[in-house]
Formats: C-alpha cells, sequence, structure tokens
C-alpha cells in the first residue's frame, strides 16, 4: 500500500521481529521501527483480515531503550531489525520469547534461567551471503543483502555488523564487477572469514552461471589479489565449490586454502570451506562452546555424543575432556571433514564420526549407537523431534542432555517431548545472543533425568 491511513498509535509491546505491537479500533497493528511506551504516527502499508502492518513515520513520544542506528541503511536494509534498540534491550526480548514459547508450546519451564550469553555487538558477522544485481536505474552493479520484506537488493555502501575488512570490500566489488563480461550471471558472493596465528584469512565465492570467459578470470584474480583474498567460484550446487586462486598462491602446484578457526581453550584448530556450515559470530562460539561444555559436565570416562556435529564444532573440544565422543551427522561430506579435523587435532583415537539421518532416527538405529552417558544436540532450525522420541524411550538415559537450538519454537516442542514424554526435567535454558540487532533467537537447554536415582551427583547450575 502507498496510500494507507496515517494513524496516531501506543505501541504496547514488542514481537520478536522487533516490530511494535498495537490496537487501534480493536484491531492489532505491527508498526515498523516502533519500541514499547512509545507513542508513534505511523501510515498502514499492508492490511490483513487480523491485523494491520504499518511503517512508523515520527516518534512522538520516545522510549529510554530507543538509540540512533549506527547504519545508514537500517530501516532499508533487511540484515538487522533491532539497531533503534539498546543491546541489553535485545537480549531481554529475546531471552523472554524463549521463555514464552517454552511455556506456550512445550509447556515447560526451566528450573533455572541462565545468564545470556553475548558478545562484540558490532563487526561481528564473518559469515555472510551477499546478493548481486546490476541495476542500470541505479547505476550499475548492487551487492548486498535484500532490502527488509523485498526481493530487491539495498542499495549499500558498508555494513556495520560486517568486520571492516568485508565492509570496506562492498563499494570495491561494486565497482569491479559492473566492469566484468559476466556481471548479469553473478548473482551471490558467499563470504566467509577465519583467523589463524598470523591474521585473518578473508574467501569470497562467487557463483557464476556461466564460465568466466579469460578476460574475466584474469581480473578476478587480479581483484583478489589486490584486496588479498581466497577466490573461490561455485558454477552449480554447493559441491561444486573450487579454490581458483589464494594470496599465498606461488603458482607452482594448486592452490591451497587456510581459512580455519580456532577455540584456544580446548587447543583446537578447526579448517573449513567457506560454504561449509560454520557459527557466523566466532566470538560467540567460542563462549558457547565453553558454556555447553561445562553445562554438559563431562567427565574422562563417560561416552559422549554429539549429535547433528556437522566440522566437529563440540565434538573436538569434548574429545579433550571424554573418553569418548561420536559425532553423528547427516552428510557424508561433513563426516569426512570432521574426521580430518580429529585426526589434524591429534583426536582420532577419542572422537569417532557416522552418517546418519537424525531426522528419521528411531528407538533401534539410537540404541545401535548408544549407549552414551552425555548427549549433546545442535540441530538446524527443524529441530530434532524424532531424537527427542528416541532419547525419551530410551531406557539406558544419559545423565545429562544439552541441547544447542537456534529456533526456540523446535526447542519448546522437542522439550515438551523429553519432559512429558520421556521424563526429563528442563534445569536451564538461556539465550545466546549469536546475532546481535536482529531477531535470530539461539539458545541452549539442559536436561536431566526427572528419577534422582539417575543423577544423584549431578549439581544444579
Amino acid at each position: 500500500m502507498r496510500d494507507g491511513p496515517v494513524l496516531e498509535l501506543e505501541v504496547e509491546s514488542i514481537d520478536l521481529d522487533a516490530n511494535g505491537v498495537a490496537h487501534h479500533e480493536g484491531k492489532v497493528v505491527f508498526v515498523r521501527d516502533a519500541l514499547p511506551g512509545e507513542r508513534v504516527r505511523a501510515q498502514v502499508v499492508r492490511r490483513k483480515p487480523r491485523f494491520d502492518v504499518a511503517q512508523t513515520e515520527q516518534v512522538l513520544r520516545g522510549s529510554v531503550a530507543r538509540v540512533a542506528p549506527r547504519c545508514p541503511h537500517f530501516g532499508v536494509c533487511g540484515g538487522c531489525s533491532m539497531q533503534h534498540l539498546e543491546p541489553r534491550t535485545q537480549l531481554a526480548i529475546k531471552q523472554r520469547a524463549l521463555e514464552d514459547q517454552l511455556w506456550h508450546l512445550g509447556r515447560v519451564r526451566p528450573g533455572t534461567v541462565l545468564r545470556p550469553i553475548a558478545g562484540p555487538t558490532w563487526s561481528y558477522r564473518y559469515r555472510a551471503r551477499l546478493s548481486v544485481r546490476h541495476v542500470a536505474k541505479k547505476g550499475g552493479v548492487l551487492v548486498g543483502f535484500h532490502e527488509r520484506g523485498s526481493s530487491y537488493v539495498a542499495d549499500m555502501h558498508g555494513c556495520a555488523v560486517m568486520p571492516p575488512r568485508v565492509s570496506d570490500l562492498i563499494d570495491p566489488l561494486r565497482t569491479f564487477i559492473g566492469t566484468l563480461d559476466m556481471r548479469d550471471r553473478m548473482p551471490q558472493i558467499e563470504v566467509a572469514l577465519g583467523e589463524v596465528e598470523t591474521g585473518e584469512v578473508l574467501a569470497l565465492v562467487f557463483r557464476v552461471l556461466e564460465p568466466p570467459t579469460d578476460r574475466d578470470r584474469a581480473a578476478l584474480i587480479a581483484f583478489a589479489r589486490t584486496h588479498a583474498f581466497e577466490l573461490w567460484f561455485q558454477p552449480k550446487g554447493p559441491d561444486t565449490v573450487h579454490l581458483v586462486w589464494a594470496p599465498h598462491d606461488d603458482g607452482a602446484q594448486a592452490p591451497s586454502s587456510r581459512l580455519a578457526y580456532t577455540l584456544p581453550e580446548f587447543d583446537v584448530r578447526m579448517p573449513f570451506r567457506p560454504t561449509d556450515f560454520t557459527q557466523v559470530n566466532h566470538r560467540v562460539n567460542e563462549m558457547l562452546v565453553a558454556h555447553a561444555l561445562r553445562l554438559l559436565q563431562p567427565r574422562p570416562d563417560d561416552r559422549v555424543a554429539d549429535m547433528f556435529c556437522g566440522l566437529g564444532n563440540f565434538s573436538l573440544p569434548l574429545a579433550r575432556r571424554a573418553r569418548a565422543v561420536v559425532g553423528v551427522e547427516g552428510s557424508a561430506t561433513l563426516v569426512a571433514r570432521a574426521t580430518e579435523n580429529a585426526r589434524a587435532n591429534g583426536l582420532s583415537g577419542r572422537a569417532t564420526f557416522q552418517v546418519a539421518n537424525l531426522f528419521e532416527v528411531d528407538d533401534t538405529r539410537w540404541r545401535a549407537l548408544g549407549p552414551f552417558d552425555r548427549v549433546l544436540i545442535d540441530p538446524p532450525r527443524e529441530g530434532a523431534l524424532e531424537l527427542a522420541k528416541a532419547l525419551s524411550s530410551d531406557p539406558h538415559k544419559p545423565e545429562r542432555i544439552v541441547y544447542v537450538s537456534c529456533n526456540p519454537a523446535t526447542l519448546a516442542r522437542d522439550a515438551g517431548v523429553l519432559v512429558h514424554t520421556g521424563g526429563f526435567t528442563l534445569l536451564a535454558a538461556g539465550a545466546v545472543n549469536m546475532f546481535p540487532h536482529t531477531s535470530h533467537v539461539e539458545s541452549i537447554a539442559v536436561f536431566v533425568p526427572a528419577d534422582p536415582a539417575v543423577h544423584a551427583s549431578q549439581g544444579q547450575e
């Protein structure tokens, strides 16, 4: 809608997407860029039978929690939704959202609310997927995130949540790609930043819908050399990603990647490919891994399971503490990489990996893997429903389960199964601010068997 009515609204609360919630003539209005306690003038931009959506035009009475967004693209770019809200309040909203989901969807409440895990709020985003569009009407090539609620690419010149080295590349990329023959056949750039002893390692993966001409290929290598990043091409699916040039490439042999991140507390170095799943926020990931292990309390004689193990982000630190760790993952490629990472870190004898579809695991398959003294679960947004059911029916219940979640709704669902069907107790839960200034909620939860005889020796956090 371009000509919706302009309303004066009292904002009563805020939803998980950082929209203010108000009422007008008995109808709910979700108000973009408005905060609880504010009175705003807002234009209705969308109408639905049960609610309207409005965009704030003027704040008539502001909230003490309101701050000036650092990024000039905030409100247009869809990458962030909470920059107008001070960080502690952002975190409080996420913690409340977690607790609300646990109760309303799972009918469970944690015995203890854990202190939220938080780290840097700016320059934290070490991974990104940037869209590329050649838009003649806007003066050339755009590189950035999508506009809020739109498939259009935002007209960005920098990004405050990405490290300066990446943010400062946006304008040079826009200018450079505009000179290529294939500027209309390069829809995406994947960004991955690693850290090694000698400093940062930057990798850019260019999605190429046709083979680059010799001129374009030479230009891309020259651009990568100038800006010192690893140059990767992806012509089709993720399996086609390949390294073209690296800053340490001397031309005498095939280029090799130095992309990796470290977990210093556990003396673990994790090589990865730029399209592998790794956590966006390296600092928070370090804290999350350490916190998860403290909550899981692995002992030297324990056999521990790491479900949805990926590259071994939790498995390898666990192998520094436990007798044996079994990592399970649905991707054979990731299992091969995790196995190689265990070998590179001297942990092959203590960390082993298997391929299994954990979305289809049943009692028989689960018991064939076990028994386990402790279990860590780190699923994608879909959660781990079948695994929760299998754990619930296991006669040899693990003494502790730590569940790391990127979706509070599926965590709540699975927590309901573990508690109401499996006889576990939700000992503790808390939010993890992996994505500051966004509505994305990560969390961590701890479960123990409700039978005191099973976990008599387990201290409460």
